[in-house]
């Protein structure tokens, strides 16, 4: 026990002192929320990674697909490496960072804004954000409980003040700058710690081979003797699905894309799209490969009174047995996944209300001094109200991770990803074609929650991203074409050969 609280405490001080360290990177709106658009390759990469992959990923969807896939959702984690994160870079990166800049916009419903040319649509945007982000940013809290409890056997409530109030501390005093060095250090954990786990876990199973052999002799129902070690496991179809969400979805993330409008020059994007990539390699193929040996942990402990599996218990009970340095490894590797994610989602969040609501449509005369300061006072509230929203969902009926994870990306990808995507590249699309990708992405979502038409919130999320791809461009195509003009002055930042600087 001494062990793993000295771990936890210096992990603590070491974060909150970053914060109180970057104080003087966070004296103005643009310092603040974008680092002065002076981030470098190693900050970006990590950023980028750590607020991908969180305790959601760790807990909730390793154990629930490793469960149901076996080592074939191994996949998933290669998809969230080379999809959504090499790709989104190749793809997004660079002409994000660019165009933002040319525009002059700190954030996703800005810059729908000044490219579309529309209010509303920012307003419409920073609504959509702030409802569907607050689902995702409780779910952070609900990857910790089981860990916690199994680490400390303490009272879950704890652990959710105690990430709540370190959270909170560095990202108001700190700023980005501070979530990007916490996120570095951070990522530093999450590496070193998944790769021990890894060869923790297999080794108190015999071996990898020996782990192989064992989970291929696993059958039950619906899961026939050997799929569970087969290439594409016991349900493609479904994988794919999960696949595709957890890929391409980041795509259309505000957190997620936020991280490229702060990218400081050209080498920074191209090292950094090596680096993403290889992080996530490690993080999320070595996540979803541990979790594909849940069922040789098979025990009471993972079942509800009905005698449904608690997919959220399947990691928990896997590190159980583990000495008491790798349980506090395992908590330091927890808690980075899941502040790191948490402080870009509420930063986010609190931004996006600020600059593009109070200020974009109340009080479009707010001095920057008031902005930063509202800035600062939402990011309490946002971490105030995610951990209140966390508390009361661990104690209710929907427990696990996964439903608040995909309902949240369903909406928000379904809602941007189009509109964001054909925004940076093509000149055609027009202010309609966004708002039928807002209606599409929410509405299928939201419908789905009550009508239940597609059984999983995942492929309903899938659904709603595809949906918004189509939409666009059709009816882009049956509307009034943009002023030439001003989008040819808007797509003139993308001169031949001209540089991110």
């Amino acid at each position: 026990m001494a062990i793993k609280i000295i771990l936890m405490l210096v992990f603590f001080a070491v974060t909150i002192f970053v914060g109180v360290f970057s104080r003087k990177r966070a004296a103005d709106v643009s310092n603040f929320v974008l680092g002065g658009r002076n981030v470098g390759m190693w900050l970006t990469a990590f950023a980028f990674g750590t607020s991908y992959f969180s305790a959601v990923i760790f807990v909730g969807y390793a154990g629930q697909f490793g469960w149901k896939y076996g080592t074939s959702a191994t996949w998933i984690g290669l998809g969230n490496a080379f999809i959504g994160s090499m790709f989104a870079w190749l793809v997004l990166g660079r002409r994000t960072r660019v165009m933002t800049q040319h525009l002059g916009s700190s954030t996703m419903p800005d810059f729908f804004e000044k490219r579309y040319g529309s209010s509303k649509l920012k307003i419409a945007a920073s609504a959509i954000i702030f409802i569907f982000l607050i689902p995702y940013t409780a779910s952070l809290y609900n990857g910790l409980s089981r860990i916690f409890s199994m680490a400390f056997g303490i009272d879950y409530m704890y652990c959710v003040i105690a990430m709540a109030v370190i959270t909170g501390i560095y990202v108001v005093v700190g700023g980005y700058m501070a979530t990007a060095i916490n996120d570095f250090i951070q990522g530093i954990i999450m590496l070193v710690g998944i790769v021990i786990i890894i060869v923790a876990v297999v080794n108190g199973q015999g071996g990898f081979s020996e782990a192989i052999r064992k989970l291929g002799e696993v059958e039950a129902t619906g899961v026939p003797k050997g799929s569970l070690t087969s290439l594409f496991g016991p349900d493609p179809l479904n994988l794919i699905g999960v696949v595709v969400l957890t890929s391409l979805g980041t795509w259309g993330l505000p957190q997620m894309v936020h991280k490229f409008y702060a990218i400081k020059d050209e080498r920074a994007v191209k090292s950094g799209t090596v680096v993403s990539t290889v992080f996530a390699v490690i993080i999320a193929g070595g996540c979803y490969f541990l979790g594909g040996f849940g069922r040789l942990f098979d025990s009471p402990e993972i079942y509800n009174a009905s005698g449904a599996p608690i997919f959220d218990a399947i990691i928990p009970q896997m590190l159980s047995s583990l000495p008491d340095v790798l349980i506090g490894i395992v908590m330091m590797l927890v808690f980075s996944a899941s502040m790191s994610t948490l402080s870009a989602l509420v930063l986010t969040s609190s931004s996006t209300l600020t600059l593009d609501f109070i200020k974009g449509a109340i009080k479009p005369d707010m001095s920057e001094k008031k902005q930063l300061s509202t800035i600062r006072i939402l990011i309490v509230f946002f971490v105030i109200i995610s951990a209140a929203l966390a508390l009361v969902q661990y104690k209710s009926a929907v427990t696990f991770i996964a439903q608040l994870m995909g309902i949240s990306w369903g909406a928000l990808a379904g809602a941007f990803i189009a509109p964001f995507l054909y925004g940076l590249y093509w000149k055609r699309t027009t202010v309609q074609s966004v708002w039928a990708s807002f209606i599409c992405g929410v509405g299928i979502t939201v419908a789905n929650m009550f009508i239940k038409f597609i059984a999983s919130p995942i492929n309903a999320g899938v659904v709603a991203m595809i949906a918004g791809l189509i939409v666009v461009p059709i009816v882009s195509a049956i509307t009034a074409k943009p002023d030439r003009a001003k989008v040819d002055e808007i797509f003139s930042c993308y001169k031949p050969n001209a540089p991110v600087r």
